[in-house]
């Protein structure tokens, strides 16, 4: 575990030079083209990211198959042509002193027939709310096609000259689902207890070492907890975190939530109470005291008195934001030099609204 704990120190993870401990949590843009390409006005997001002082961009989830597609605009990295489009936004990044991790993700039972363009796939045939319509059951044959895909959408990312990748297991999507006792119903190999539900990430994590080897850095966006009754609690997700602590990952971003927890999902609302909730750091601290790789905090987090509370107690080696990076992208700049204590993201989800419609953005500057 890292000692350091000022928040804009340079560091390393896991061979990356960082030039501080502020990451842009994985943020659905809506800005890729109907093939999952990357576009100019994408790149120009990551460029004013890079440029804002983001010490490590994480990027909008990439398909790593096309009918894993939950979300009009998302990126794709399921074939080679899309390589190059994935080196112009790390060019810019690298060109403006940030670093990019590419996360790699499944939407899995969260698709529909029409985004997916067939029927949706989970661990089990089983209709729950966070699905539009009842998915069908992935065959052993598919869930290793599938760990392949994984592995080969990682090298392209290396290829394409990003410093990390991040696999998306959390918030319902399919790696997931297949943790959860509520959406995973299987029992073969792949279900059962959580040596079973665990089985499927485990098996992408490996693939994807062999595939691009043990010292490119592989970051894991784990649920702490489902914030469901029946979902993954923190004493399951606890001992996955172990086991991919054991397996060498770079580091586990902890949230929580699927669409269907209600007020408790992975991106809420601001409350009356105030807004520095930091709303998963009991979930953050609890896995950070259980493993050895750094573990990032992420989720209503608003302030710097927040941020350097955290690293300082040790509840977290890095802090991570999405929404409020959208309406101030500089936002990381402007704490380290004082020229604000605080973002001025109000947590109003217009931004996720606004890409739906394909103009990503701020609302409140409308």
């Amino acid at each position: 575990m890292q000692n350091e704990t000022n928040l804009f120190t340079p560091n390393q993870l896991q061979g990356i030079e960082l030039r501080n401990r502020i990451i842009r949590s994985a943020t659905w843009e809506g800005m890729a083209d109907a093939e999952g390409q990357v576009t100019g006005r994408l790149v120009e997001i990551y460029r004013q990211l890079a440029e804002g002082g983001v010490g490590l961009i994480i990027s909008g989830l990439a398909n790593v198959v096309p009918e894993g597609n939950a979300f009009p605009g998302c990126l794709g990295l399921f074939k080679d042509q899309q390589v190059e489009g994935i080196r112009q936004l790390a060019e810019a990044v690298h060109d403006a002193g940030g670093k990019l991790c590419l996360q790699l993700g499944h939407g899995g039972g969260q698709c529909s027939s029409k985004s997916a363009g067939t029927q949706p796939v989970a661990p089990s045939a089983i209709k729950v709310e966070q699905y539009p319509e009842e998915p069908r059951q992935l065959s052993q044959d598919e869930i290793g096609e599938t760990v392949v895909a994984y592995a080969a959408a990682a090298k392209r990312a290396r290829q394409a000259g990003c410093d990390a990748v991040q696999l998306h297991a959390a918030h319902g999507y399919l790696i997931n689902e297949f943790l959860s006792p509520h959406t995973n119903q299987r029992t073969d190999q792949y279900g059962g207890d959580i040596d079973g539900r665990s089985r499927f990430l485990l098996e992408i994590v490996s693939a994807i070492q062999e595939a691009v080897g043990k010292n490119f850095p592989l970051l894991v966006k784990l649920n702490g907890s489902d914030n469901l009754e029946a979902g993954l609690q923190i004493d399951e997700s606890s001992v996955v975190a172990k086991k991919l602590d054991a397996a060498g990952v770079a580091a586990l971003e902890i949230s929580g939530g699927t669409p269907a927890s209600g007020d408790q999902v992975p991106v809420r609302r601001a409350h009356e109470s105030g807004d520095e909730m930091a709303y998963n750091v009991v979930l953050s601290r609890t896995i950070r005291q259980q493993v050895r790789c750094p573990v990032i905090a992420v989720g209503g987090i608003r302030s710097l008195h927040v941020m350097t509370g955290l690293l300082r107690t040790g509840q977290a080696d890095y802090i991570s934001l999405s929404r409020p990076l959208v309406r101030e992208p500089d936002l990381v700049n402007k704490l380290q030099n004082k020229q604000s204590e605080k973002a001025t993201c109000i947590s109003c989800n217009g931004c996720l609204k606004a890409a739906l419609k394909g103009n990503f953005r701020c609302i409140l500057d409308d």
